[in-house]
């Protein structure tokens, strides 16, 4: 498949191919929280097993640190929806995405002797079933109350050559967001955040449509080549790890490979609760994170 064109015009107008559909509320959505597990050699296992139970109970107390998170971050009124939720994220999966060194490693242990120390970041998934569920609940994908839930979607479900396509963008609380675009060939954009258009913070409540006009500079025109195409929304309620980027015109070049790009974006910076002296608890540190795609198509 041959690349997408740029244009300029007035406003620099960049010309790509997209078509989607509504995204259905909680699609993926997760906390993201630092947690922490130990073990002692003792006299019955090796260092490789200390270290495996370590992360193993780091592991595990990530799922306790995401629903102390929720329980922290969240107000739902009705109590059995509290429950609900607490309850899909005791049945959360968990993902490493990333070994923390800081404060982890071996050390000595005065009554236990040699001991290690794991510190992971951690993304909490809760039980899809459940979510889906809870989901279905007149309001609460809305409710500021509930955790993060950011929907995206476009005005049409089919595109012709020429049409120009808007994307529209709505969270339940305040969020910042990525967008990204991937062509038939493989090709990955940045579109928001743009060169032009760096504040990617939205309202909790609103509905934000893209592109929005001198902010973005661009408009969105369908043109060859034809196919299925696919936007990317990532979201969370604190700033999205960095990406490789390289500006494209009114736009930019993704050159993060596509295996690390979600990764990457859950690359968040976690902040504590107050604690005195400013240092963050494992229990208190959190963000939600929201990732929903639209496929795309389009068509001569």
């Amino acid at each position: 498949m041959g690349r997408k064109t740029i244009l300029f015009l007035t406003l620099s107008v960049f010309i790509i191919s997209l078509l989607g559909v509504h995204v259905a509320a909680f699609a993926a959505q997760s906390a993201i929280v630092v947690a922490e597990g130990y073990s002692c050699m003792g006299v019955d296992k090796s260092k490789r097993e200390t270290e495996t139970e370590a992360r193993a109970e780091a592991k595990r107390n990530a799922v306790e640190n995401a629903k102390t998170y929720i329980k922290s971050e969240t107000q739902v009124k009705d109590f059995q929806l509290e429950k609900d939720l607490i309850a899909a994220y005791a049945r959360a999966t968990v993902t490493v995405l990333e070994e923390l060194k800081d404060g982890a490693g071996w050390y000595k242990d005065n009554a236990s002797g040699d001991c290690f120390k794991a510190r992971i970041k951690a993304e909490v998934v809760p039980d899809e079933k459940a979510m889906n569920q809870l989901a279905r609940k007149t309001g609460f994908s809305e409710d500021p109350a509930a955790p993060l839930n950011v929907e995206v979607w476009t005005d049409k479900q089919e595109y012709r050559q020429g049409e120009q396509i808007r994307i529209y963008l709505k969270g339940n609380r305040p969020f910042y967001a990525r967008l990204l675009y991937r062509d038939t060939g493989g090709k990955t954009l940045q579109i928001l955040p743009n060169p032009y258009r760096q504040d990617n913070y939205f309202r909790g409540g609103v509905v934000y449509e893209l592109p929005e006009g001198d902010k973005d500079r661009f408009q969105l025109e369908v043109s060859p080549p034809f196919g299925r195409e696919q936007i990317v929304l990532h979201a969370g309620t604190s700033p999205l790890g960095d990406l490789d980027l390289e500006k494209a015109g009114n736009v930019y070049d993704v050159k993060t490979k596509r295996l690390d790009i979600s990764v990457k974006s859950r690359g968040i910076k976690l902040v504590g609760n107050g604690r005195p002296g400013g240092l963050p608890t494992p229990q208190a540190q959190g963000a939600g994170f929201v990732e929903s795609q639209v496929e795309i198509g389009t068509k001569r």
